[in-house]
């Protein structure tokens, strides 16, 4: 069985250090996604729809891991990869305080070996075991280049994020760099590393990553 050390391969975009700041360069990736929006008076950790949708990733994700591993011939094994979401808003300047505003992209990372049929077959299977759903119509299979990027790991609770982001701010200024989230159209990206329903608060590591571009 071949297997695709994924998280090896790209140790250096989920597994920055928490040190420093620094500047990556992001291919184009794979990616299962759904998009949605944070329901007014509400936020990540409360939105059953947010939910949902992570649920629904996560489903296909394993469901298309364990399609490749039991295949007869050229069985194929890698791991499900972290959770990720692309969050922005589009009424005016990007809030991270403020959260009932948010548009979102939920996705994971999947190989390139998943084809489109590979997908469209994992989602038939999910739906014979789980029911069809609006949520499960909604996922995708897309690429997603995001260039250069100041990224760093953010270790503690999410509510803690805006000092990190300052710190990114800082970098960015000294490196020459402006940061591309906002009217500019780039994305707030954090993926989460640690699973919040097991994780202490002060332990958990969300990396953060905003698109720049240099001035």
């Amino acid at each position: 069985m071949k297997i695709l050390d994924l998280k090896k391969q790209f140790k250096y975009l989920y597994q920055p250090s928490a040190k420093k700041i620094e500047t990556v360069q992001v291919p184009q990736l794979q990616f299962a996604m759904i998009d949605g929006a944070i329901e007014k008076g509400s936020e990540p950790g409360k939105s059953p729809l947010f939910a949902e949708a992570t649920q629904t990733l996560y489903s296909l994700s394993y469901t298309l891991k364990f399609m490749l591993k039991k295949r007869k011939t050229n069985a194929i094994d890698y791991p499900v990869m972290a959770l990720e979401g692309l969050w922005w808003v589009e009424d005016g300047f990007f809030d991270i305080t403020v959260k009932d505003n948010w548009f979102y992209t939920l996705m994971i990372m999947q190989p390139e070996i998943i084809t489109p049929e590979i997908f469209e077959d994992a989602r038939e299977q999910v739906r014979k075991k789980k029911g069809d759903s609006d949520m499960l119509n909604k996922a995708r299979l897309a690429y997603f280049e995001e260039g250069l990027c100041v990224q760093t790991m953010h270790i503690g609770p999410y509510a803690t994020e805006p000092a990190t982001l300052e710190r990114m701010h800082d970098f960015m200024a000294e490196s020459g760099l402006k940061d591309a989230v906002g009217p500019i159209g780039g994305k707030h990206h954090e993926i989460y590393i640690s699973d919040p329903r097991k994780a202490a608060p002060d332990k958990m590591k969300t990396v953060l990553r905003h698109p720049v571009i240099k001035t």
